[in-house]
């Protein structure tokens, strides 16, 4: 159980550092419109940038470790809150201000993890059956069919649609590693439905993200990821895969989960702090 927190714990403060230093990679690159190839190779090739991907990497473990030991809406409210780290990081590191209404966030944030700590009830995640690993799988394609259809529409709702299929995507790594049961030996996770299943939706994740991006507020897009994945696998675990708070605690689950989702959205503007404008001559 320890293990699991501290690994929640990790999951929030890795991709909260990602976040920041992708960011100051982001400040030392030239300001572009649309997708650039060139923009991306000059992040690929600062150092801040290549140490976000490393950070963020050690994050993702971190976070299969929680799941092997902790309910989704624990581990994915981690995730969420990683927003106030980055929030932090920016006041220390990018001369961003806090406000009052993004000081109540941090520490609705905090007061919302302690209580999903001590009120969720520790254990693995119930197994899927067969037929239910591959719809989930099969959820893949229908999470990109329905952002094709997404950028069809004005960029306003495109950049919604788009934000919210993300936000189901990276809910849907979740839910898959948590129910993951680690074959042996190590190489059967080649054939193993719910491996690909991460894969699947981990990429599917990020390029829903980054057109989302493309149509819409770095706002608008990281307050819709942030409340999909954290609300969509919550109601997955509780559901199917027997995740629940200790008895007598579900009140305290559900309040601490409220102030953690409802902090992240407030603070949704530091997911992504964006460049700083290069000055004109």
């Amino acid at each position: 159980m320890m293990w699991g927190f501290l690994g929640a714990l990790a999951t929030s403060v890795c991709y909260g550092v990602g976040t920041v230093l992708q960011a100051v990679a982001a400040r030392r690159t030239d300001r572009t419109r649309g997708v650039d190839v060139r923009m991306f190779g000059s992040l690929i090739a600062q150092t801040p940038y290549l140490a976000s991907l490393v950070v963020e990497a050690v994050g993702f473990l971190a976070s299969i470790v929680a799941l092997r030991s902790l309910p989704l809406f624990l581990v994915q409210a981690a995730v969420a809150s990683s927003v106030g780290v980055t929030a932090l990081c920016a006041v220390w590191f990018l001369g961003a201000r806090l406000g009052r209404l993004e000081l109540s966030a941090l520490v609705a944030l905090g007061a919302g993890l302690v209580l999903l700590a001590i009120s969720a009830e520790n254990g693995p995640g119930l197994p899927l059956g067969a037929a239910q690993e591959w719809m989930l799988l099969a959820g893949v394609a229908l999470l990109l069919m329905l952002g094709v259809g997404a950028t069809r529409l004005p960029d306003r709702w495109a950049c919604a649609g788009l934000a919210a299929a993300a936000g189901a995507a990276f809910g849907g790594v979740g839910i898959a590693a948590r129910t993951l049961v680690v074959p042996q030996p190590l190489w059967h996770l080649l054939v193993e439905p719910l491996a690909w299943t991460i894969v699947g939706y981990g990429g599917s994740a990020l390029l829903l993200f980054a057109m989302s991006l493309q149509r819409g507020s770095v706002t608008t897009t990281a307050a819709v990821t942030a409340g999909v994945e954290t609300l969509l696998p919550a109601i997955f675990g509780v559901l199917l895969l027997g995740d629940t708070a200790r008895s007598g605690f579900a009140g305290i689950a559900l309040a601490g989960f409220a102030l953690t989702l409802g902090g992240a959205v407030v603070l949704a503007r530091f997911a992504e702090p964006e460049p700083v404008a290069p000055p004109t001559a």
